[in-house]
């Protein structure tokens, strides 16, 4: 009996490390992006538990990598994400998926909860000083602070934002955005978030401008706005919610507006998201594709300019990982180390993949019956 347990754990070692090679990965090896295996048991797990399995065993600390972006990097490139037998497990929830609604609005508040809501003291140390969670703007920037606020000036520029405008902000985080916009651009901007400590302190940061954040759903606001804008929030919006998201939009927005979506893309059409960073990072998240994106806007927008920078989420995933090592010392004490090696892996999984291009960074300006002319979007 034991003879044929270790035959097939043998057997499972031998199918893991031939994938691994495809990828130029060697287990135990001498190279940064090389895999170092503390527990045997860690083949039979990532081929019962798929990614779910990988991310598991990391947390677990049966496995190390010196360099975890550069390991997810090869990964991708060499497409062993597809190589992979797909679990039950994922099977299952991908067919749940294609029935439930897993972002309704009973179920929208998780993701403020259990991630958003983790401690401002993370966050703001962790990120820039507008406390931006989004793909910042490399172009022409030296650092993260300058690349956040390239990103905010031209969303701005995007909006051709004037004075006395209304501006809908939905998903406005810690008020970032609000408070470049109606401080530099003399807005009113109403912000909407689900989570309570992002709604606090977006009302700290805004509390001397023309500027209001409720804690509220996208789909409970009924009012006219001149431009509607929503950055990182589509990813939570879900399949099922698609219509019901780009109806809402159009129905606040005046005939003459414009709708600025910035959100991070997959390159093909998906029910649900990867199951370790729903488990732990965005619970009910799903990845749009540009199919989900021009299905469900089709027949009531324009699409006035399509604009990938994806590859500058790399650098800021890279940002954000500097930062959060260089501030843990600060905040251990609040969190185990396990949650850091969590963290960790999270960030350098998604740069490894923007990296590789398996994802996108997509903003999208519509007009709800197309302007005149067109529109001259900056870059």
């Amino acid at each position: 009996m034991n003879s044929f347990i270790g035959s097939k754990d043998d057997h499972l070692k031998e199918l893991i490390e031939s994938l691994l090679n495809e990828a130029s990965i060697v287990i135990n090896g001498d190279q940064l992006h090389d895999i170092q295996i503390h527990n045997p048991q860690f083949y039979s797990r990532i081929i019962q538990e798929g990614s779910l399995g990988l991310g598991d065993s990391y947390m677990d600390g049966w496995w190390d990598c010196e360099r975890l972006d550069i390991f997810f990097h090869k990964i991708l490139r060499a497409q062993l994400d597809k190589k992979v037998p797909n679990n039950l497990k994922n099977i299952i929830r991908i067919a749940i998926a294609r029935f439930r609604n897993f972002q309704s609005k009973k179920r929208a508040w998780m993701v403020g909860e259990e991630h958003y809501d983790l401690g401002n003291d993370l966050f703001s140390l962790m990120l820039d000083p507008y406390m931006q969670y989004s793909c910042a703007y490399w172009k022409d920037a030296e650092n993260l602070e300058q690349a956040q606020q390239h990103k905010l000036d031209l969303i701005c520029r995007k909006l051709d934002l004037k004075p006395g405008m209304k501006v809908l902000d939905i998903g406005c985080g810690w008020g970032g955005l609000a408070e470049y916009a109606a401080k530099n651009y003399q807005v009113s901007v109403t912000g909407i978030t689900i989570s309570k400590e992002q709604q606090k302190l977006a009302m700290e940061r805004c509390q001397s401008l023309d500027v209001n954040i409720l804690l509220t759903d996208y789909r409970d606001i009924y009012h006219q706005f001149d431009r509607v804008v929503s950055i990182g929030m589509f990813e939570h919006v879900g399949p099922k919610n698609y219509e019901t998201y780009f109806n809402v939009v159009k129905g606040n927005l005046k005939q003459d507006g414009l709708f600025l979506l910035h959100t991070i893309g997959s390159n093909s059409t998906m029910l649900n998201a990867d199951a370790w960073t729903s488990k732990y990072i965005f619970p009910n998240g799903c990845l749009p594709s540009i199919e989900n994106i021009a299905h469900h806007s089709s027949g009531k927008f324009v699409m006035e300019d399509w604009h990938n920078f994806g590859a500058d989420y790399d650098l800021t995933l890279s940002a954000w990982y500097e930062r959060f090592n260089e501030i843990w010392p600060q905040i251990e004490s609040n969190y185990s180390e396990r949650f850091k090696r969590m963290f960790s892996y999270y960030l350098n999984a998604c740069a490894g993949a923007f990296r590789a291009r398996d994802l996108q960074l997509w903003q999208i300006v519509f007009s709800p019956e197309g302007r005149h002319g067109g529109v001259q979007v900056p870059r």
